[in-house]
This record gives C-alpha cells, structure tokens and sequence, in this order.
C-alpha cells in the first residue's frame, strides 16, 4: 500500500522529528530570552527603526501583526510586520528575531542575489507544495508513471525553493548580529542571547529543508528514478 510503505514511514517520520525538535527548542529559547529585558529598554519596533535609519533604508513600514512568531518581512509591499510579542516586546528575543527580520529588508534593499532567487521560485514552490505530491500520488494510483514524474518535478521546485531558503535565513540572521553589535543595541551576554535565539530559528529551516528532501527521495525511489526501485 502506497503509504504504509515501511520506508515511507521511517522517511517521513525522521523529518516529522528533526522538525518537531526544532520547534520545540525554538519555542524554548524564544521563550527563555523572552523574560531577559534588554538593557537599553527599546521594543522590536524600535529595534528595527534604528537599523533601518542605520543602514539607510528608508520607506519600510513596521506594522504588528497577530500570531505567535509570525514575524516577516514582505518585499512586494516593503513592510516589516512584527508579532505582538516582538513588536511591543522589550526582551532580547524581541530584539533579536526584530533584528532578523530587518536583515531581509537590507537583503531586499541590496539585492541580495539568493534573497532574489527565492521571490521568483515562489509561485512554482507553491505549485509544487500544493499540488505536486497530490499529482504524484494520483498518478501513482492510476498506473500514470508520466503524470507522477510531472508532480515529482513540481515537488522538486519546493525542495528546491526550501533549500535556497536556508542560506537566505542564515545570511538574515549574520547581518541581524553584526548589525545590532556594531549599533551597541545588545552587547555581552545579550548577544549571545540573540545567537542562541537565531541559531535555534535556523534549524527550523534546516529541519524542513531535510524534510522535503527525504520525501523527494523517497518518491524518486517510489518510481524507480533513484536506487532502482520500482513497486
């Protein structure tokens, strides 16, 4: 049966734990930095104000946002838009994922080249994501191997887009601690709360990233693309 395949299960039961560990520990040091206040007292809006004037970027909106951890930056309509724990807050979690998040907004002022990439491989990646394994599986059930390695290529464009993400997050992250360093905005023991902060946020995507790979494997298996299986 096509998903109670043993290796299926092991497959995507190690990327349901990589991400799940992931969550937990980001929830847990978001949480942890959370009841540690800055000492210079600003918000993450504030935060993000002053790296904005910094770096000279100008015509960025900072808006809040509802959710937890919803924090994001939109480079079509250039707003910054904070969760309420971090736009309000003034604890080095805050200051950290705010810093984050304006880390996109100067890759989107500076061009960055990966930043780029990914904006242009959304809507393929959302085909991929939506409707790719869908096609794959009906093709599968319907004897359709063409229709299958359609919805596996489609698939492979969201593991693609996944993949490309992580060094856009790590490199959002790099500029979010050198930025808030060289300003004085954290310092000593705040940095390395801020570290810990985006180091655990990274992994989220670097859990996912594996995830969707594991499950390209698996598919490209299924149809015999890969290790020569064929079932």
């Amino acid at each position: 049966m096509l998903f109670y395949d043993p290796l299926y299960m092991l497959m995507m039961g190690l990327g349901f734990a990589l991400s799940a560990l992931a969550a937990m520990w980001t929830k847990a040091a978001f949480a942890r930095w959370s009841r540690v206040p800055m000492a210079r007292g600003l918000s993450g809006a504030e935060v993000a104000a002053a790296i904005l004037r910094a770096e000279g970027i100008h015509g960025v909106r900072i808006e809040p946002v509802q959710g937890r951890l919803s924090d994001h930056y939109d480079p079509r309509s250039r707003v910054l838009r904070l969760s309420p724990d971090v736009y309000g807050g003034t604890s080095v979690a805050a200051a950290g994922v705010a810093a984050h998040e304006v880390g996109h907004a100067i890759q989107h002022a500076r061009g960055f080249a990966l930043m780029q990439l990914r904006q242009a491989m959304v809507p393929v990646a959302n085909l991929g994501t939506n409707l790719g394994i869908w096609i794959v599986v009906i093709g599968l059930v319907i004897g359709a191997t063409s229709l299958a390695k359609l919805g596996v290529l489609l698939f492979a464009a969201f593991v693609a887009f996944t993949v490309v993400t992580l060094p856009v997050e790590i490199d959002a992250s790099r500029r979010a601690r050198a930025t808030l360093a060289r300003l004085g905005l954290v310092s000593g023991p705040e940095l390395r709360g801020v570290t810990t902060v985006l180091t655990a946020a990274a992994t989220t995507y670097l859990a996912a990233a594996v995830s969707a790979i594991l499950q390209l494997l698996y598919w490209l298996m299924r149809l015999g693309l890969l290790g020569g299986r064929d079932d």
